[in-house]
């Protein structure tokens, strides 16, 4: 590191002098360049945070809107878009950017992303546009790229294309450190700090490439909205926290089924509503915010059972696939904590039966393949206990525990937005039946801003409540209700006896609601 180095130099430097002062040495002109070359070359400064890396960006592809169709309706979630959002008035330039940020030690690291700029002769396209700040998902594979939309695999990035940048605004989308051409060998995941300052970064630099070379007219028009899925939707809110915090103004932000009250979803997996994809997220947590904070166990044993633990630290993103994690045996699929309670107090918790419709999901998270050993689970749970979050298990005031002592609790806690306030109007949108983040990380958000005064409009949408009379959404919840029963029918055409609700489940949080939330977000933003 920069710093380390310089100071390491200047000591070695004065123990030179000290030497030569000692052997009685004269100050000749000798001596004077001796002590020239002896002097250690400058250490360059870091570079700095939200500067681009390439300037212009390099122009990855160019789609004419009809292209742009042809691609989406190639995508069997991206296509969902379409029949939820008018028809797109623009193409899309889509160019890569790579940015200076700086990882959870403020320590220089680079990023990627995408900056996607609308094109074409009608007026939406031109001239002084609206920016939209969109955080990605979980994504497993370091390899991704959300500016590359010739990867058949990222609907994610058709997704927003879709329904911004082919509607006239300015994309701007990090793919964070860590992440495709990054230099930092991990990725701080739901560090909200770090992901956020990135975030902002990414915003920054694109910011200094408008207008183009491509599309020379486009200009930054002032108004910026803020708006992801999932660790996208976490990421989102961290990023207006930040935005305002530092004096910018931010139009309008609508998270979409994030993880916000950190705490409280922690709290609900290690209490047995283990979540579907557990194992990969709940080890990706514990391994970034070890990094981030070297406590959270002393040897990766303490945590992880024996065949998990070589090697996990350094396992995600990985340079393979999802898929590959599983079948080479380096994560479990589904388990995350045994069968066989740490003690038999817990055996309410080993697994939760309640909510009943996500029981069958949280009783596929345990097991003999486990990850988590029991030692580790059952210190976890007594702090739980003796200190519960006031969110969960009974909501009480709904804020974070005051005093955990559980280094993974305390870091959760650390990392809870249940700690801000927005001035801006913020929509939440999400599904109640989500088993992979928990819908009461939105009620929870909720309940806090109104505990809390906000004045700001807040609006939250359940994309699977039922239209009522008047209901403004009641074309994106009749749209989901359709494509849930479509999902479960294909299941039980195919043999399956429950009904298709474990069909519905693995879909729900990874291809059902991202578009009907992402249509009913453009919409809100249009309003704006």
């Amino acid at each position: 590191m920069s710093t380390g180095l310089k100071s390491l130099s200047l000591k070695a430097f004065a123990l030179v002098g000290s030497i030569a002062l000692l052997a009685g040495c004269s100050n000749n002109d000798d001596d004077d360049r001796d002590s020239e070359a002896a002097e250690p070359p400058p250490v360059a400064p870091a570079p700095t945070a939200g500067t681009l890396i390439e300037s212009p960006p390099t122009r990855l592809a160019s789609f004419s809107i009809d292209q742009l169709l042809a691609v989406v309706n190639a995508s069997s979630t991206a296509t969902e878009i379409l029949d939820l959002i008018v028809d797109p008035e623009c193409g899309v330039d889509v160019h890569q950017i790579r940015y200076n940020t700086l990882d959870p030690a403020g320590q220089a690291t680079t990023a990627s992303g995408a900056l996607m700029i609308p094109t074409g002769t009608n007026a939406a396209c031109q001239g002084a546009r609206p920016i939209v700040v969109y955080a990605h998902g979980t994504a497993a594979e370091k390899s991704y790229n959300i500016a590359n939309l010739s990867n058949p695999d990222n609907a994610e990035g058709l997704l927003i294309a879709a329904a911004f940048a082919a509607q006239g605004y300015i994309v701007v989308a990090p793919n964070y450190a860590g992440y495709d051409t990054s230099t930092l060998a991990y990725h701080p995941y739901l560090h909200a700090e770090q992901q956020a300052k990135d975030t902002s970064d990414a915003l920054t630099a694109a910011r200094t490439a408008l207008p183009t070379s491509t599309a020379p007219t486009v200009t930054d028009g002032g108004k910026l909205f803020i708006t992801g899925y999932s660790q996208g939707g976490y990421v989102a809110m961290a990023t207006h926290r930040l935005l305002q915090a530092n004096g910018a103004t931010v139009t309008a932000s609508a998270p979409m089924s994030g993880p916000y009250a950190l705490g409280a979803f922690g709290d609900a997996v290690f209490q047995g509503q283990v979540i579907n994809s557990a194992p990969l997220l709940v080890s990706w947590l514990m391994t970034a915010y070890q990094r981030a904070y070297d406590n959270i166990y002393a040897a990766p044993t303490d945590a992880f059972e024996a065949r998990y633990a070589t090697g996990i630290d350094a396992l995600l993103p990985t340079t393979g696939t999802r898929g590959q994690l599983f079948d080479q045996g380096l994560l479990p699929r589904e388990q995350l904590f045994s069968s066989t309670p740490p003690d038999p107090s817990y055996a309410a918790y080993t697994p939760a039966t309640t909510p009943a419709d996500l029981a069958p999901v949280f009783a596929r998270g345990f097991g003999t393949e486990a990850l988590i050993t029991n030692s580790f689970r059952a210190s976890f749970l007594q702090d739980s206990l003796a200190h519960p979050d006031g969110g969960f298990p009974t909501v009480t005031d709904g804020l974070p525990a005051a005093a955990p002592a559980n280094p993974l609790r305390v870091a959760f806690k650390a990392n809870d937005l249940r700690n801000w306030s927005p001035t801006a109007s913020v929509l939440l949108c999400a599904g109640h039946d989500d088993p992979t983040v928990l819908y009461f990380n939105t009620e929870l958000m909720q309940r806090y801003w109104t505990g809390a005064g906000v004045t700001a409009p807040i609006r939250v949408l359940d994309v699977d409540d039922d239209p009522s009379l008047g209901d403004d959404e009641a074309t994106i919840k009749l749209g989901f209700n359709t494509a849930k029963a479509s999902i479960a029918a294909a299941a039980i055409a195919g043999g399956a006896t429950d009904g298709g609700a474990a069909a519905v489940a693995d879909a729900y949080h990874s291809s059902l609601v991202p578009p009907f939330c992402l249509a009913a977000v453009q919409s809100f933003f249009d309003g704006l």
